[in-house]
């Protein structure tokens, strides 16, 4: 039967390398690890290390950008820099034997919700923008044999892909079977007006899933239903990961410990067997 496989982010786990993290990880009950890449090619000189970890058994599925600034920036020169350390990601990651690498469109550079209110960018041309990199982002995942995922974030903290509709519009456009969208539990919380349609509507384009309850903290810390978030996940046959991206509440390896738990005891026993 089918079932998901729980992924942890590299900067959660205690221990002093990727090998240490990964021994942690899977006696909390994690397969995966969850890899960060950083800006200025950053993530391509950490080969060695990555590897090392690979030939140890370390299972490194995806990578998530971790940069100050992104591919829909008001910058051409900053969008174009944060196209090229993505074309680095997908390259490193496929090495790895991975999936993909994610991206929002941007985040922390302007928010409709608060001053200024207006941003220097029409929607057309933040749509423009957003195509052109996904686009050349799409074709090189595909040569790679990986995936590139987009994650909508909330309004606060982007003010171009917020929703999981938004993100597959701009995927179908594109119209690149390595370009899919990332569904993000807590920014999920606050803009879909009903998280279980929003899923559902987005299944043929959904391909990671990544996992915080309501404020951000650790599966089981929020107000969540778990349960019921993992059951759409399993009645649209969803093959990829739950990955944790979180604040960890308490003892870091105790937090560990309970969102793992939440996220297997949400699993149907039939599915988890």
């Amino acid at each position: 039967m089918t079932t998901i496989a729980l992924a942890c982010q590299e900067q959660l786990l205690p221990g002093t390398d990727l090998i240490q993290k990964y021994a942690l990880a899977a006696a909390l009950g994690y397969q995966g690890i969850e890899l960060r890449g950083r800006g200025d090619l950053a993530f391509a000189r950490r080969l060695p290390e990555l590897r090392r970890a690979r030939a140890a058994g370390v299972v490194m599925p995806t990578v998530c950008v971790e940069m100050d600034h992104f591919i829909g920036d008001f910058d051409p020169a900053r969008s174009a820099d944060a196209v090229r350390n993505l074309r680095s990601q997908l390259s490193v990651i496929a090495e790895l034997g991975g999936v993909g690498a994610m991206t929002p469109a941007s985040w922390g550079m302007f928010s409709r919700r608060l001053p200024p209110f207006e941003p220097p960018r029409p929607p057309t041309g933040d749509r423009q923008v957003l195509l052109e990199a996904l686009g050349e982002l799409g074709e090189h995942a595909r040569a790679e044999g990986v995936t590139l995922f987009l994650e909508p974030l909330n309004r606060y903290e982007d003010h171009m892909v917020n929703r999981l509709d938004e993100a597959v519009a701009l995927c179908a456009a594109v119209g690149l079977p390595s370009l899919r969208v990332v569904a993000d539990t807590f920014h999920m919380n606050i803009e879909e007006d009903d998280v279980h349609r929003a899923l559902r509507a987005a299944a043929p384009y959904l391909g990671h899933v990544q996992v915080s309850d309501s404020n951000r903290y650790q599966p089981g810390a929020g107000h969540l239903n778990w349960p019921a978030l993992v059951r759409t996940l399993l009645e649209l046959d969803y093959r990829g990961w739950l990955a944790l991206e979180c604040r960890l509440r308490g003892d870091p390896v105790r937090a560990l410990q309970q969102a793992a738990t939440v996220l297997r005891h949400a699993l149907p026993r039939r599915a988890a067997a």
